[in-house]
C-alpha cells in the first residue's frame, strides 16, 4: 500500500501479521482499533498515512506497506530457538536471515530447539497466518529417528489418535523408513502445528525421539543442496504453488486474495526424496547440524 492508497483496515493489518482477517474483524467489533484516535469500524479504508493503534499501541507505518510477498527456506540446524528475542540468549534463527529490503520477516510455525530441517519465512503476514491455520490442514513431513521398539499395533495406534494432554493427535501418514538396532527412522506426515506434537504422540507409546527433521511444508520440500544454517529463496513457480495451497490467487502483489480452502492435500509423491531422508541422515549427515 502507497501512502496515497487506501485499503480495507483489515485486509491491510491481516498483511502485517497482527492476526488473520477474521480476528482483527473481532477486534473492530470490540472496539479495540483506532484510526486517528477514533474507533475504528467495519469496512473503514486507510493509508500509510494514518495512525492506526491496536489494543492502545501504535503500528509502525512501514508495517501497513504493500510489500513484495517474498519467501525463504531455512534449513535450521539444532541448538537454534524460533523467536526474535530469547531472554536466555540463544541463538535465534532470525540472526541467520537476509534483511528484507522493506517489511520483516514472519516465521511460519516453529521447530523446537532440538529439532532442525525446513523452516519457511516470509514478508506477507496473511501467508503466513493462513499456512499455519488449522482449518486449511497443511501437511508437515518429518523424517524421525526413535530409540525403542515399535510394532505394528502400536504403528496403527499413531494412525487412529492417542490421548494428550491438549486433546487428540494422530499421524496422517507414518512408515518405516530403515535403520539398525534399536534406532531405526520412520516418515510421518501430521497436519497440525502443536507444540512439540511428533515427539509427543510417539512419547505418549513409550518411545522416545532422539533426531527429529522436517522435511517438507505444504508444497515445499527441503532442497537437496541447502547447507544447514544457509537460506534459499523460493521461485516464482514455487510460491504460487504455495499461495493456491491456501487460496491466495496472485503471487506477486498481494491482490485478489481468495478464501482458503479447507483440507488440501499435498502428499508429495514418494518417488521424490527430500535431501534429508533418513537414509542420508544416517550415513552422511554433515557435522554442522
Amino acid at each position: 500500500m502507497k501512502p496515497s492508497t487506501s485499503e480495507r483496515l483489515q485486509k491491510v493489518l491481516a498483511r502485517a501479521g497482527l492476526g488473520s482477517r477474521r480476528q482483527i474483524e473481532g477486534w473492530i467489533e470490540e472496539g479495540l482499533i483506532t484510526v486517528n484516535g477514533k474507533t475504528a469500524v467495519l469496512g473503514a479504508k486507510v493509508t500509510a498515512d494514518d495512525q492506526i493503534r491496536v489494543r492502545g499501541r501504535v503500528v509502525k507505518s512501514t508495517k501497513l506497506l504493500d510489500i513484495a510477498r517474498k519467501v525463504l527456506i531455512y534449513h535450521k540446524p539444532e541448538g537454534e530457538v524460533v523467536t526474535q528475542h530469547d531472554p536466555e540468549r540463544r541463538k535465534t534463527v532470525f540472526s541467520a536471515l537476509p534483511k528484507p529490503d522493506l517489511g520483516r520477516w514472519v516465521a511460519v510455525g516453529r521447530l523446537d530447539i532440538n529439532s532442525s530441517g525446513l523452516l519457511l519465512f516470509t514478508t506477507d503476514g496473511e501467508l503466513a497466518n493462513r499456512l499455519m491455520h488449522p482449518s486449511i490442514e497443511i501437511e508437515r513431513e518429518y523424517a524421525v529417528r526413535v530409540l525403542g521398539k515399535v510394532n505394528d499395533e502400536m504403528l496403527q495406534r499413531l494412525r487412529d489418535g492417542v490421548e494428550l494432554d491438549d486433546g487428540l493427535a494422530r499421524f496422517d501418514s507414518v512408515r518405516s523408513a530403515g535403520g539398525e538396532g534399536a534406532n531405526h527412522w520412520y516418515e510421518v506426515i501430521i497436519k497440525e502445528g502443536r507444540n512439540r506434537e511428533v515427539r509427543r504422540i510417539w512419547e505418549s507409546q513409550g518411545i522416545k525421539v532422539s533426531r527429529l527433521i522436517r522435511t517438507r511444508y505444504g508444497s515445499v520440500r527441503m532442497p537437496r543442496n541447502l547447507r544447514s544454517g544457509k537460506t534459499q529463496e523460493l521461485t516464482a513457480a514455487q510460491l504460487r504453488e504455495l499461495c493456491r495451497l491456501v487460496g491466495i490467487e496472485d503471487a506477486r502483489s498481494g491482490h485478489q486474495r481468495g478464501k482458503p480452502t479447507p483440507r488440501r492435500k499435498t502428499t508429495a509423491s514418494r518417488s521424490s526424496k527430500s535431501s534429508t531422508s533418513p537414509r542420508r541422515t544416517r550415513k552422511g549427515q554433515r557435522t554442522s547440524r
